[in-house]
C-alpha cells in the first residue's frame, strides 16, 4: 500500500521482533471491516446485538484485571529525568526499549499482525497528523476503524512523510507486564498486555495527547484535553469555545448541551465539536483555531440516558462497539446503571455471568451489571448535535478558554483571568474535590492543571511554559474563563442546576468575550454582577442565589494559596516565574 521506506522499515523491524504469522493491512473498506467483524464475532471476541434495534453494534468484554486506563504502569520515556518529571511516571528511553523488546520477542508468533494506518484530523488538514499502529489485536482494529479516520487514503496522504510509530501486543494479558510507554523525542509508542480503549487505542491519549503536547510545544501549537463547543445565537452567528475539565466534572455533558427551553425558543443552538481532545494554532488572522483530532467518542457508558444527555445515548444507537457493559438476554441488545429507571429482567453481567439485582459483594457494595468504567466506541457523525464544521480542515475560531473543577466552596460559579498570563494561572491551579463516592475521604484537593495530569507527555512546568509563550503569539487572544457547576449549600446540596442551564453562564462568557456585559474586579479575577446572569425560568434560584454563587471567601482563597504554593514546589524549578508573580500577586490582592 506503500512505498514509504520508514513505514516499510518499521514493519520488517517488528516482524523480525514479534514472529506474526502474517501481516494485514488495513485498507479502511467497509468490506475488509465486515469480515474484521465476522471474524470478530466468530472468535468470540464480539457479540453482535440485535440488528434492528442497534445496527451494527457489538458487546465486547475485556479480561477483568485490564478495563481502565494504568497510570501507574503508564511511562514517559526520554533520555532526561527532568524532561519527564515529576508528574510523570518516567522510564530511561534506552532501558525501556531493551525492557519492551523483551517482551514483544515472537509475541506474536501464530497471529496476525494488523497494519493500521490513521490520520488524527481530517485526512490532508495541516492541522492533521498521522500515525502506524501494529497490533495483534482485532478489537483494536474495529476500534480505531471507528476513532480515528483510517485505510488507504490515510497512507496515501502520508506519501514520504514522517508519522508516529505505535506498537502494540495483548500479549498473555498480564498485569504484572503491562506498559504503555511513550518516546516523545522518537514520535513512538508501545503498549503490550493490555486489550482496553485508552491503553490501546494509540490514536487517543497516547498520541492525541501525551506525544502531541510534546509535537505542540516543539512545533508552536497546542495539543489540550478539551471539549470543543459551538454557540448559536438567534441571529444565527456562532461563537466556539473550548473547555478543559477534570473527570467526573460534565465534560461530555457540556460537549453535548441542550439548551434550557427559554433559551431554545428564542432560537439558541449548541453544536459539538469535539468532546475530549483539541488541537489548537494560531491562524493567520491571529486567533486561536481548534481541531478535534479524534473521529469518534470514547463515552463512559453508567449514568448516560435520555435524561442526563440524550445526544450521547442517541450517538450510541448504531456502528457502536460496547465495552464491559450488560448484555440483556431478553432482546439481545446492551444497558448499564443509570440507562432506565427499570432494571431488565434478565441480564448478563460485564464478566459474562448471570446478573441478580440487589446482590452484594463482601463489603456490602451493589454488584454492578456493567463495569463503573464500561464505555461506547461511537462515530461522532452519530452525533445528533454536530457541528458542520467537524471537519473543517483549519478548524473553528476560538473566542474564550474555559477551566473548570468540582469546588463546594472556594471557586465561585464563573469569573474571567485579568490577562492571558493570569489565565495560564488560572488554568494550572484547576483542581477538583474528592467525593466520598471515590475515596471515602471528602474535600481532599487534588491539583489537575488544565485537566493534562495524566497526559503531559513532558515536563509540567515545561508545558506552563509552553502556555505563556503561546500569548505572545497570538495577536487576538482568547478570554479565559473559569467555571464550577459544584458550590453546594450548608447540606452538601449543589446550588446551581447543571447541565442544559450552563449555557446561561457561558452566555455570559460570550457577552464578556464582546465587550457588551461589566464585571467587577476582584483579587482573584472579574465577577459577574448578579442581574447579568439570566435566571429566567429558574425554579428556586434567585438574583441573591446568584450573588451567593459569585462570592469569594477570602480565608478559603488564602487557604487555597497554601496548596497551589505546594503544587508549584511539587511540579519543581521549571514553573515559570511569570506564574510565581501571578501567585504572588493574588496573595497581595487577598490581603488588601
Amino acid at each position: 500500500m506503500t512505498q514509504n521506506k520508514k513505514v516499510l522499515e518499521f514493519i520488517e523491524q517488528t516482524k523480525k521482533l514479534c514472529n506474526p504469522e502474517k501481516v494485514v493491512w488495513i485498507d479502511g473498506s467497509e468490506a475488509q471491516l465486515e469480515e474484521l467483524r465476522a471474524l470478530a464475532v466468530k472468535e468470540g471476541i464480539l457479540i453482535k446485538l440485535n440488528q434492528e434495534k442497534l445496527p451494527g453494534c457489538y458487546l465486547h468484554r475485556t479480561c477483568v484485571n485490564d478495563v481502565a486506563r494504568v497510570e501507574g504502569r503508564t511511562f514517559i520515556c526520554s533520555s532526561n529525568k527532568d524532561d519527564s518529571s515529576p508528574i510523570n511516571n518516567w522510564m530511561n528511553k534506552d532501558e525501556a526499549y531493551k525492557m519492551l523488546n523483551g517482551l514483544f520477542e515472537g509475541v506474536m508468533t501464530g497471529r496476525t499482525m494488523y497494519v493500521i494506518p490513521y490520520s488524527m484530523g481530517a485526512v490532508g488538514s495541516k492541522f492533521s497528523k498521522i500515525g502506524i499502529e501494529l497490533t495483534d489485536s482485532v478489537y483494536v482494529v474495529l476500534n480505531m476503524a471507528i476513532m480515528t479516520r483510517v485505510g488507504k487514503k490515510v497512507i496515501d496522504a502520508l506519501g514520504d512523510g514522517d508519522f508516529i510509530k505505535g506498537l502494540h501486543s495483548y500479549a498473555e494479558l498480564n498485569e504484572e507486564k503491562r506498559y504503555i510507554c511513550h518516546f516523545p523525542e522518537d514520535n513512538a509508542i508501545m503498549s503490550i498486555n493490555s486489550n482496553y480503549g485508552g491503553n490501546v487505542l494509540l490514536g487517543k491519549k497516547c498520541f492525541a495527547l501525551r506525544i502531541a503536547s510534546y509535537l505542540g510545544k516543539t512545533e508552536g501549537w497546542m495539543a489540550e484535553h478539551m471539549l470543543i463547543l459551538g454557540i448559536e445565537n438567534p441571529k444565527g452567528e456562532i461563537k466556539y469555545v473550548a473547555a478543559a475539565f477534570p473527570s467526573a466534572c460534565g465534560k461530555t455533558n457540556l460537549a453535548m448541551l441542550i439548551p434550557p427551553e427559554i433559551y431554545k425558543n428564542k432560537g439558541y443552538k449548541c453544536w459539538c465539536v469535539g468532546d475530549d481532545i483539541a488541537w489548537i494554532r494560531v491562524g493567520e488572522d491571529g486567533r486561536l483555531w481548534a481541531v478535534n483530532p479524534e473521529n469518534g467518542f470514547f463515552g463512559v457508558a453508567p449514568g448516560t440516558n435520555m435524561k442526563s444527555n440524550p445526544n450521547a445515548l442517541l450517538s450510541t444507537k448504531k456502528n457502536t462497539i460496547f465495552t464491559n457493559v450488560a448484555y440483556n438476554e431478553d432482546d439481545n441488545t446492551v444497558w448499564w446503571e443509570g440507562m432506565t429507571k427499570e432494571v431488565p429482567e434478565h441480564l448478563i453481567d460485564w464478566k459474562g455471568n448471570k446478573f441478580v439485582a440487589g446482590k452484594v459483594d463482601e463489603n456490602g457494595k451493589p454488584i454492578k451489571a456493567a463495569h463503573p468504567n464500561s464505555r461506547f466506541t461511537a462515530p461522532t457523525v452519530n452525533c445528533p448535535c454536530l457541528s458542520d464544521q467537524f471537519e473543517a480542515p483549519n478548524g473553528v475560531p476560538l473566542s474564550a478558554i474555559i477551566f473548570g473543577g468540582r469546588r463546594a466552596k472556594t471557586a465561585p460559579l464563573v469569573y474571567q483571568s485579568k490577562d492571558w498570563n493570569n489565565g495560564v494561572f488560572v488554568g494550572s491551579i484547576m483542581a477538583s474535590e474528592t467525593t466520598a463516592a471515590a475515596t471515602g475521604a471528602v474535600g481532599v484537593v487534588r491539583r489537575d492543571p488544565m485537566a493534562m495530569r495524566p497526559f503531559v507527555g513532558y515536563n509540567m512546568g515545561d508545558y506552563f511554559k509552553h502556555w505563556i509563550e503561546m500569548g505572545t503569539k497570538i495577536k487576538n487572544q482568547p478570554k479565559i474563563f473559569n467555571v464550577n457547576w459544584f458550590r453546594t449549600d450548608d447540606n452538601g446540596n449543589f446550588i446551581w442546576p447543571g447541565f442544559g442551564d450552563n449555557l446561561r453562564v457561558l452566555d455570559w462568557i460570550l457577552a464578556r468575550c464582546e465587550g457588551k456585559v461589566d464585571a467587577r474586579e476582584t483579587a482573584i479575577g472579574f465577577i459577574p454582577y448578579a442581574k447579568d446572569i439570566n435566571i429566567e425560568g429558574l425554579d428556586g434560584i434567585t438574583e441573591n442565589t446568584v450573588e451567593d454563587l459569585l462570592s469569594i471567601d477570602k480565608d478559603a482563597w488564602t487557604k487555597e494559596t497554601e496548596g497551589i504554593e505546594s503544587f508549584y514546589k511539587e511540579i519543581g524549578e521549571r514553573v515559570p516565574a511569570e506564574l510565581h508573580a501571578q501567585l504572588d500577586a493574588l496573595k497581595k490582592n487577598l490581603n488588601k
